[in-house]
């Protein structure tokens, strides 16, 4: 399946937003969450679990990133970057809905997980809509 430009994009974005955010918790958890308002503290047992799927989101970035140079990762890459910038704001406002409304930059998070899901849409949503794929789905030996 070839991409267009605004496909590869796409991919772009997302995959160094979601790299670039899994790699920075990851590496400095406290001064990220710190950005958000948020003390973590010494607790090791928060720290890992913050940690842990901070290195699933880099990893998935990067998967994302693989599909704009490997046609073999595209259909994967695509679907990585739909599972995140759906998956995240879809976690966020089940917490608006069940805990209130966070704070202005979290609020802002969530703006740009949805904005980034609108170009995933916009990019590949007609492969949802139409029920099939644009082309065969990668053959692995």
């Amino acid at each position: 399946m070839t991409l267009s430009i605004f496909q590869k994009s796409t991919l772009g974005i997302a995959g160094v937003t979601a790299l670039g955010i899994g790699l920075a918790i990851l590496a400095a958890p406290h001064a990220f969450y710190a950005s958000y308002g948020i003390t973590l503290g010494a607790d090791v047992n928060l720290l890992s679990e913050l940690r842990a799927p901070a290195a699933g989101l880099a990893a998935l970035g990067a998967l994302m990133l693989m599909g704009i140079w490997r046609e073999a990762w595209r259909e994967t890459s695509i679907v990585a970057a739909f599972t995140v910038f759906f998956a995240f704001p879809a976690g966020r406002i089940v917490g608006i809905i069940v805990d209130g409304i966070p704070a202005g930059s979290v609020i802002g998070a969530l703006v740009l997980e949805l904005a980034i899901a609108a170009l995933c849409l916009a990019a590949f949503g007609h492969r949802i809509w139409a029920g099939k794929q644009s082309g065969p789905l990668p053959k692995h030996t």
